[in-house]
């Protein structure tokens, strides 16, 4: 037996302020989208702004069901978007934020494994990094220039 040893790195920011202008802005959206979201059951809002490279946004917000498994997560939301409306372009980043009805979130919330897992299958697909932006409702910024950062040992189609 051997060990692995997987290392990821992020860059973390006090706060929305100290991110790029042009970073501030894509979270700005994300959090104004997040005002949309749908969510009666969890409480809990996302919001997801997604930068293209032909310089368009695309917006996205969780939107839940009574049947938990027919709602979609913000992320997913904005990324299939993407792909149906902008089939060709590149996703260049993506700021997401997250906040609950009942309590602050001070904290960055990442994707969960899902919305990973989505956003794998298109970094792959283009050939090219996304950056990938998250925070809570207030505090830190965490940057990762990949999703093979939070999903490091993705699936693929070479699997298939």
């Amino acid at each position: 037996m051997k060990d692995i040893i997987i290392t990821t790195q992020f860059s973390a920011f006090d706060s929305a302020l100290d991110l790029p202008i042009n970073v501030q802005d894509l979270m700005n959206q994300a959090i104004q989208v997040r005002k949309n979201a749908y969510a009666p059951y969890s409480q809990f809002r996302v919001g997801v702004a997604i930068l293209l490279e032909n310089g368009k946004v695309v917006l996205g917000s969780n939107q839940e069901n009574a049947a938990y498994p027919s709602g979609l997560c913000a992320e997913r939301v904005a990324i299939f978007y993407a792909g149906a409306a902008y089939p060709n372009a590149k996703i260049v980043s993506m700021a997401i934020t997250a906040a609950s009805d009942t309590n602050q979130t001070k904290t960055p919330i990442p994707p969960c494994g899902a919305c990973r897992q989505s956003i794998a299958e298109y970094e792959i697909r283009q050939e090219n990094p996304i950056e990938i932006y998250f925070m809570g409702e207030i505090g830190a910024v965490y940057k990762s220039d990949s999703v093979k950062n939070l999903l490091p040992l993705m699936f693929d189609k070479k699997f298939l």
